[in-house]
């Protein structure tokens, strides 16, 4: 495999997790009572920690995709 192909191996791979960073932004916007709700079954959250869980979440997840695949994707490709 060439350097070239591992580039466009991984700049797909952030594209799916860019897309599914973004259905979660997605449900969580729109079913954020509902998803509350059944977390609230197995753990006492209050929605201010729900939310901010989440968040910080989201953000580790942004920040795993770019350091592991759209970083190194973009550099084999310029390469």
């Amino acid at each position: 495999m060439t350097a070239q192909s591992l580039g466009t191996v991984l700049l797909g791979a952030a594209l799916i997790h860019y897309l599914i960073l973004l259905a979660w932004f997605a449900v969580f916007t729109g079913a954020h009572d509902a998803l509350h709700r059944l977390h609230g079954r197995w753990f006492r959250l209050p929605v201010e920690r729900f939310d901010a869980i989440h968040y910080a979440a989201m953000a580790g997840y942004k920040l795993g995709v770019l350091l592991f695949f759209l970083v190194p994707g973009i550099a084999l490709k310029l390469w």
